[in-house]
């Protein structure tokens, strides 16, 4: 059972490095953060994820980590955070950390003890073959760095070497069942990493590549789920409020596995990106997203995917949909701002817990930059935090060439600042969204929800308990083809009207009645 205040959260998402710098060294800080409780609890989000804040090289921004029990001192110190914890309970905030538990920098103690060739506790913690020449098919691996004459399985980069938490069907002399004593003492040691913080005030964990801890497993991920299971067991007798998201993307296996909620991620393949990505891998390709004003505005490419995984799901946690995460490019690239509107309006009116990227409320641009720290294409999306027209737009007082990454140099760069006294901006049209989500309990995380027509190039119409919910994206007027006798308008973005004989939506509008 997921944990109770998921049921009103919203979350935001912070790239700690890219939000706010309050020492001037270019980078930004837990400071920064614990500055901006105040404007992120106004916006409507009551729950924060903070990206990977640990000691770390940042050879992946932190996604390889060096020490999963010390702050980055680059954002301050473990008081630090600890003090961001406090702050934000007092204004009734949770706030998770990103747990990487499949991997660790190959600067961890761990590995640099591990790739000893004398024989020590933590040779088993990694995965390593018998002998500096044997590889493993279908597993990337590195030799011929190491002391010990063995190379050794990469979970993702190079510089981050897999955690073993064993093999579903071990074939090999060097192989270790899921059960075998070395994988679960790599699984307690990750247990015991997580009790350090939550101890400490974290209200829970967005776990990296949720899904890659046992090798080899088969299609259901049962070596991997029994491992988040046994984790579960712990968090349930002890943590019986913490709550995990996980980077899994298929909340039939992630919700049984454990967890209380699953991303639904721009994953090639998958129904999201057709609602805002619906271009590739090339952001220049031809864009056919649904919120695109221009678009053939084809509801039926998502929907069923997400009814087959909602209804599977629905009592036993929650699908998390994103307006865009540090992995993703921003919306904003294809969508101005009245259809990011309308697109957000869905999204937080949705079923499930929504998370929203720092910067999307108020349409932070996707850069076109070199890589920073393992970015590559994702880094135009990590860059900082537009505040005002100050220098550097709020972010840092630094001179330009000592910031994490370039701010947008637009004239016409969005900022907080320069949209609070618009009430028709994409800043205060968010939170107004979010306030209604907060009022109205139907349009909660456990709402129910029933989708009322859905037909390519009309308006896509969905129930949430006494709320009906209308969406025309399109560029002409459309009637609204259900009845919704008694209900009046809740909230609109655009027009709507009764003209006494059928209910009419205006172009790029949306509409919630009661």
């Amino acid at each position: 059972m997921a944990a109770k205040w998921l049921k009103n959260a919203v979350f935001y998402e912070i790239y700690p490095q890219s939000f706010l710098d309050t020492n001037g060294d270019g980078i930004g800080d837990m400071e920064g953060i614990i500055r901006k409780l105040d404007y992120i609890k106004d916006l409507g989000c009551n729950a924060l994820w903070i990206n990977p804040c640990f000691d770390s090289p940042f050879k992946d921004a932190g996604y390889d980590v060096r020490d999963y029990k010390k702050v980055a001192e680059r954002y301050g110190t473990n008081d630090d955070l600890i003090r961001l914890f406090d702050e934000a309970h007092k204004r009734k905030m949770h706030v998770l950390l990103d747990l990487v538990p499949g991997h660790t920098s190959e600067e961890h103690e761990w590995f640099q003890m591990s790739q000893k060739a004398e024989p020590n506790e933590y040779s088993d913690r990694y995965i390593w073959t018998s002998f500096c020449f044997e590889g493993c098919p279908g597993l990337p691996y590195i030799g011929g760095e190491s002391e010990r004459s063995a190379t050794y399985i990469l979970n993702f980069f190079k510089c981050q070497p897999a955690l073993n938490y064993g093999f579903l069907n071990p074939d090999k002399p060097w192989q270790t069942g899921i059960n075998d004593p070395a994988a679960i003492a790599t699984r307690e040691a990750m247990k015991d990493v997580m009790r350090f913080w939550l101890d400490r005030g974290c209200d829970g964990f967005r776990v990296d590549m949720a899904a890659s801890l046992v090798k080899f497993d088969d299609e259901k991920k049962s070596g991997t789920s029994a491992i988040w299971k046994n984790i579960r067991e712990m968090l349930d007798k002890d943590y019986p409020e913490a709550a995990m998201v996980s980077e899994w993307s298929d909340p039939k296996l992630a919700l049984r596995a454990g967890y209380d909620m699953d991303f639904y991620l721009s994953h090639p393949g998958n129904a999201y990106p057709t609602l805002m990505q619906d271009y590739g891998r090339d952001p220049n390709a031809p864009d056919n997203s649904y919120f695109k004003k221009d678009s053939d505005h084809d509801i039926t490419r998502f929907l069923p995917e997400y009814l087959d995984w909602y209804e599977d799901t629905k009592d036993i946690g929650y699908i998390s949909m994103i307006t865009c995460n540090h992995d993703t490019i921003r919306a904003s690239l294809h969508l101005d701002a009245s259809e990011l509107k309308l697109a957000y309006a869905f999204i937080f009116t949705m079923p499930g817990v929504p998370f929203l990227y720092y910067g999307d409320e108020i349409g932070m641009r996707y850069q076109f930059l070199p890589t920073k720290e393992g970015g590559y294409f994702r880094t135009g999306s990590r860059t900082p935090m537009q505040w005002d027209n100050s220098k550097n737009l709020g972010f840092s007082t630094a001179d330009a060439d000592r910031l994490y990454l370039p701010v947008d140099p637009a004239d016409d760069a969005p900022t907080v600042a320069g949209q609070e006294s618009d009430p028709e901006s994409l800043l205060n049209t968010v939170r107004l969204i979010l306030k209604l989500r907060h009022k109205e309990k139907d349009l909660q995380s456990d709402g129910p929800f029933e989708a009322l027509h859905a037909v390519k190039g009309e308006p896509f119409v969905y129930r949430r308990g006494e709320i009906i919910i209308a969406i025309n994206p399109g560029t002409e007027p459309a009637v609204v083809p259900v009845d919704i006798a008694g209900k009046t308008p809740l909230f609109t973005i655009g027009t709507a009207d009764f003209d006494g004989k059928a209910f009419h939506i205006g172009p790029q509008s949306f509409v919630a009645l009661k």
